[in-house]
């Protein structure tokens, strides 16, 4: 008689096999506000929720190390220190995370970026022998402004950041970036690795169009009840919102419209003293930072959705929008072109006050049209559903254990 009767001997059924497990590694993380972090949030939870085992790895926000679960995720936050640049901000202290990566022995690392974090979750994952999917966020402009570095000195500073990157994205397994557009910018300073275009994707259930009046929308974020464009984002340097300030008089000469800034960034105060200085002041309103929860009702509240921004590698505000139903105004520069087919919305030229007022101008005074680009919108945003995005991870989570 043997000693030890297997399962089905036994009668009883196989031990089920344990969740995937998984490990994001991320430079900046909620309550940090941008769209990395909310990207790797959203990430983090929508995994969690289809069933997986996740683990994030990322800076302190308070600056003592740290673990605790939230929102169904295990969060293992690093001991950090002030961004010297940027004091507001907080960056992970060197380490090498060796340990973590033995405790938690992952299926897979899936890091969202190449600098402090990601680096030395890569070389753990690498010295373990865990396979690693990156995504790029990155773009050299994101950071010019944090690091201020002088406009001479940038194209110089652009080459060796992307030099930096390469050498650490090219020890995945596989590389992602959230548009075809952001995949062939990669090919273009040098990554000779395939680069897989994942889209960000959106919470559909949360983001849709609204049929409450918009004064109601307008009443919560204490707006006037006039049309209104709207800007989503931090009001930073590469967004180049002294554009869509300097467009608002020329909108001011056809409608009495109002532009809202939802984000909060380390150029408010310029551009308030503009939006005094040339007059349009009382129409444009500073609602700062809103918590993720009333976003929607942010986007309910306006009847156009404007981003001037040069640097965007998908720009997740501007498909919230579009999933809202609001026709989209945006610069013609980076990953944006992708989000506009020509029938839910305008592209401009960077820079082109003149050509963004008229588009911004046109929306605004014809509703038939602005109710057209809007179901438009709403076409193109519904083939960017998170759960698509997160089933075709799960999918190369795989491939790369195979």
């Amino acid at each position: 008689m043997p000693l030890h009767r297997t399962h089905r001997d036994a009668g009883l059924s196989p031990a089920p096999e344990r969740p995937r497990r998984i490990m994001i590694s991320t430079d900046t993380y909620p309550p940090d506000v941008n769209g990395t972090a909310y990207f790797a949030h959203r990430l983090a939870t929508g995994l969690a929720a289809r069933g997986n085992e996740v683990h994030v790895v990322c800076q302190s926000d308070l600056g003592p190390a740290g673990a605790d679960v939230i929102d169904g995720v295990i969060v293992h936050r690093q001991r950090s220190a002030p961004l010297l640049v940027h004091p507001t901000m907080r960056v992970a202290v060197p380490a090498r995370l060796d340990r973590l990566m033995a405790a938690v022995d992952p299926d897979v690392l899936h890091t969202q970026g190449h600098f402090v974090v990601g680096r030395a979750a890569l070389a753990a994952a690498r010295r373990r022998g865990v396979p690693v999917v990156a995504t790029n966020h990155f773009m050299p402009d994101n950071l010019f402004q944090f690091g201020h570095v002088p406009a001479r000195l940038r194209a110089g500073a652009s080459w060796l950041a992307w030099r930096d990157f390469g050498r650490v994205f090219g020890k995945a397994d596989h590389v992602t970036t959230p548009t075809p557009l952001a995949a062939a910018l990669l090919a273009e300073q040098g990554f000779d690795r395939d680069v897989e275009a994942v889209s960000c994707g959106i919470d559909l259930t949360r983001f849709h169009p609204h049929a409450e009046p918009k004064e109601w929308a307008r009443k919560l974020f204490g707006l006037p009840d006039r049309p209104t464009v709207l800007f989503v984002g931090r009001l930073d340097e590469e967004k180049r919102l002294s554009d869509l300030i300097r467009a608002m008089p020329y909108v001011l000469n056809e409608t009495d419209a109002q532009l809202a800034l939802v984000g909060s960034g380390n150029q408010r105060e310029t551009l308030e003293t503009l939006a005094a200085r040339i007059g349009v002041a009382e129409r444009v309103s500073f609602l700062g930072f809103v918590a993720d929860e009333n976003m929607p009702q942010a986007y309910a509240a306006a009847d156009v959705f404007a981003m001037p921004s040069v640097a965007e590698l998908q720009s997740i505000a501007t498909l919230e929008a579009m999933a809202t139903g609001l026709p989209v105004v945006v610069a013609d520069a980076m990953a944006l072109p992708h989000l506009v087919n020509g029938d839910n919305g305008y592209l401009f030229p960077p820079g082109d006050v003149l050509a963004l007022a008229r588009h911004l101008t046109s929306v605004l005074t014809d509703g038939d049209l602005r109710d057209r680009l809007g179901l438009a919108s709403r076409e193109l945003a519904l083939t960017h559903d998170h759960q698509a995005s997160l089933a075709r991870f799960e999918q190369i989570y795989d491939e790369v254990t195979r």
